[in-house]
């Protein structure tokens, strides 16, 4: 109220252009001072053209030379990620002997917009927007980096968002409050449908985002429907054209070689794009996915339909090797699982969050103790694919094992002043 009572005062909006006007009028005279030269030429100088900047627009696209025979092939990329995401060593205590591992920052593809969904909305939201859409609904876990990521990156492309969130069914009737991701949605203002597990196990996402889509559209709303994580043939490219990323790296860096990829996996997409991509490329990497939820089978059978939609003709079983590493279930950490997170940040800096990459590296290090020989010599790419805002929801599990702070003792002969600290 204030700011607008300020911003509207006569005075003020007087005063401004007052001062507007007399600079306006000292240019003006300058520039027609007979001492004054002009450092352009006035057809330049009256030019005013729209700066072109590569963020958050949209352009044709061309696939990787040895991904041309998929079909489809997208016809168009939004740019909604900062892309090339860094690589770089991890020194991650007890490997195998000669075992070096890297790590594919796809964690620092955006801040409000991060994580490996953005690849795949990056052609998904071309695809909405070609057809019109004025609104996206997509689906998830009341925790979901899908969903926070498809809410900022449908505002930025001045979309509304529709984001049916799966709870338990003592909290469905609440208020879902502001923790992680929810408080990122929120803001963007995105519109949250509440629903719980035993809903959404009996009725099913497709179902439910369908019932959805059929209420807009009788709102006379223009709905785009994205699938559980981004996962359909369509968001596979997002990992496809990731491969092609990582190739044009390693070829810069010039001194590596992969021999394994190995990400986490929960809704599919990603690891059916990363298996294609280094089958048909020349990276030629074995792709390894830790699952968090459902099993194995169910993700060779889900990755498999996304191959066959892009006609790829090769089985998934061939190109990777998926799995479990799902412990007590979807987003349920154990006590070990989270000290593991806190002790690899405390040793590398690298924060993980407890669904995705947490479970998929604790599974990777644990069978790398028990098969040693498997990765020994191996050069190996981890994939960390976000979700930072997770670990916001797991704070009271959490702060038992963190217990880093002490008061600071200070000495009474330290001297002392009134008023020589300043505090802002």
């Amino acid at each position: 109220m204030w700011c607008h009572q300020f911003l509207s005062s006569p005075s003020i909006i007087t005063l401004v252009s007052h001062k507007r006007s007399q600079k306006s009028h000292q240019i003006a005279h300058s520039s027609h001072s007979p001492t004054t030269k002009s450092k352009l030429p006035m057809d330049s100088a009256q030019k005013t053209e729209e700066p072109t900047f590569e963020f958050l627009t949209k352009k044709p696209y061309a696939p990787p030379s040895w991904a041309t025979h998929l079909n489809p092939l997208p016809s168009h990329i939004f740019s909604l990620g900062h892309f090339p995401t860094p690589i770089h060593k991890w020194n991650l205590p007890n490997l195998p002997n000669n075992t070096e591992v890297y790590l594919k920052r796809d964690d620092l593809s955006g801040l409000q917009l991060s994580g490996n969904k953005v690849r795949k909305l990056e052609f998904l939201l071309a695809e909405a927007v070609a057809q019109g859409a004025d609104c996206i609904i997509t689906i998830g876990g009341i925790q979901s980096n899908h969903c926070r990521a498809t809410a900022v990156a449908a505002k930025y492309l001045n979309l509304d968002c529709f984001l049916i969130l799966r709870t338990s069914k003592v909290l469905v009737d609440n208020d879902p409050g502001l923790t992680g991701n929810l408080l990122v949605e929120r803001l963007v203002g995105a519109h949250v449908d509440l629903v719980s597990k035993e809903e959404y196990a009996s009725i099913g996402s497709v179902a439910l985002t369908d019932m959805l889509k059929e209420k807009l559209l009788s709102e006379g709303r223009k709905p785009y429907v994205i699938p559980v994580g981004g996962s359909n043939s369509l968001g596979t490219w997002g990992y496809i054209e990731a491969v092609r990323e990582i190739q044009q790296q390693l070829q810069k860096a010039n001194s590596v070689a992969f021999d394994d990829i190995v990400v986490g996996c929960g809704s599919g997409g990603t690891i059916a794009g990363l298996g294609i991509g280094a089958w048909l490329s020349d990276l030629k990497a074995n792709v390894h996915a830790y699952c968090v939820c459902d099993d194995p089978d169910y993700f060779y059978d889900y990755a498999q339909a996304l191959l066959d939609g892009l006609q790829a003709g090769v089985s998934t079983q061939e190109i990777v090797s998926i799995q479990n590493a799902k412990g007590l279930g979807y987003a349920i950490n154990t006590t070990e699982e989270l000290k593991f997170v806190r002790e690899i940040a405390e040793a590398t800096g690298i924060v993980l969050d407890p669904v995705y990459s947490g479970k998929a590296v604790y599974g990777m290090m644990r069978d790398m103790a028990e098969n040693p020989g498997k990765w020994e010599g191996r050069k190996v790419l981890f994939i960390h694919t976000g979700g930072l805002l997770g670990l916001f929801d797991k704070t009271d599990q959490i702060a038992p094992l963190i217990k880093n702070w002490r008061r600071m003792e200070i000495h009474e002969t330290a001297p002392r002043k009134e008023g020589i600290g300043k505090m802002f």
